[in-house]
């Protein structure tokens, strides 16, 4: 009687996938899983490979008709084997971009919201709906989705920075869309570096901007020396036991994440500094503005220096560690927000052995 029942409860299964139907009593446990389920898996870059090719493609590939931007993307090589080009994590995106003196990234706009980190050289600007933000070594500089933004360079020295987007989370929600402007630079509006100067401490508001709503944030430019400034002070005290000193870029309106939807943390690890493990739902990828040491992520030890790029899948177990003689400060993005918009963040401590966990095997990086 009972392999009677298996041959029809099979042959079901095979007559409901025929006419595109599902046996739901066999795969709920594919669908809603005891804890977080996803392809995402660390990876680390390091940034002698990335600025190689990145200057190669300089040498090779003119902007305007040849390509929009000349960007090297970090691509996570267990979603490539889906199909998931450009990905980092399954909402994340980023990429290494490079402006040589005398260029212009031609203006457009795009749904996904997008962040610029600047690595090296100065001279280059962003503008964003006209209004020109000049770039300097670890500066943030928001691109809100939908806004005009084009980039220009008059400086003299290559220069080289981060690119953040939600790329996997706009095209999971099928929301994306393009614009191109009808001339390489979008008119220029304003001051430059005009929000900058009003929102230059991100704590106080000009009276004139009373009414201004909420999103987008109003400062475009969060400047490295108010952030380094920031960290400093906060060193003063006891630092977090999992992240260190860090802090989160806001919008100085809402006081909540400065993109709606991808987050922005800068944090700084002491000299011999070695934070305490926990995982959390939400996924990043992190860039080495400065210093040496090492990140544990479950169990897998990824040695990184300046420059390095490193990606955090979500729910993984992960501790810091800084090697180097000075600070290390890690810029991360992350898709935070969104999580904590949908309700579905979560953060657990590792409470095994004071915290940290045993290092079973150490990442080989690809040169």
């Amino acid at each position: 009687m009972a392999d009677t029942k298996m041959k029809a409860l099979e042959r079901l299964k095979e007559d409901l996938e025929k006419v595109y139907l599902g046996p739901l009593w066999e795969k709920l446990g594919k669908m809603v899983t005891p804890e977080p389920d996803h392809e995402v898996v660390p990876y680390l870059w390091k940034w002698e490979t990335i600025r190689k090719h990145l200057l190669e493609a300089g040498e090779l590939l003119r902007l305007g008709r040849e390509s929009e931007r000349r960007v090297v993307y970090l691509q996570n090589p267990s979603l490539l084997k889906h199909g998931l080009i450009g990905y980092s994590t399954n909402t994340l995106y980023v990429g290494v971009q490079l402006l040589l003196p005398g260029e212009v990234a031609p203006a457009h706009r795009h749904s996904q919201s997008a962040i610029r980190f600047i690595i090296e050289g100065e001279g280059a600007y962003t503008a964003v709906d006209g209004e020109r933000t000049y770039m300097e070594r670890g500066d943030l500089i928001l691109t809100p989705a939908w806004t005009w933004h084009d980039h220009g360079h008059e400086g003299t020295e290559p220069v080289i920075w981060m690119d953040g987007l939600d790329v996997g989370l706009v095209r999971n929600f099928a929301g994306s869309f393009f614009e191109p402007y009808s001339e390489d630079v979008f008119p220029v509006a304003g001051p430059h570096n005009g929000s900058t100067f009003k929102y230059s401490t991100g704590a106080l508001r000009p009276v004139t901007d009373r009414k201004r709503k909420g999103y987008p944030s109003p400062l475009i430019a969060y400047k490295w020396k108010t952030t380094k400034q920031v960290l400093e002070n906060l060193s003063k005290l006891d630092p977090d036991p999992y992240d260190g000193y860090a802090v989160d870029y806001i919008n100085p309106l809402t006081g909540r994440s400065a993109d709606l939807r991808i987050g922005t943390t800068m944090q700084k690890l002491t000299p011999g500094m070695h934070t305490k493990a926990h995982r959390h739902v939400h996924s990043a990828v992190y860039h080495v503005l400065d210093g040496e040491g090492y990140t544990i992520i479950n169990g897998v030890k990824f040695e990184w220096s300046k420059g390095d790029f490193f990606i955090l899948p979500p729910w993984s177990w992960h501790e810091h560690v800084n090697t180097g003689e000075g600070d290390a400060h890690l810029f991360s993005i992350n898709d935070l927000p969104i999580m904590e918009l949908l309700d579905l963040e979560r953060e657990e401590a590792y409470n095994k052995n004071g915290g940290h966990q045993s290092i079973i095997d150490v990442f080989q990086p690809t040169l």
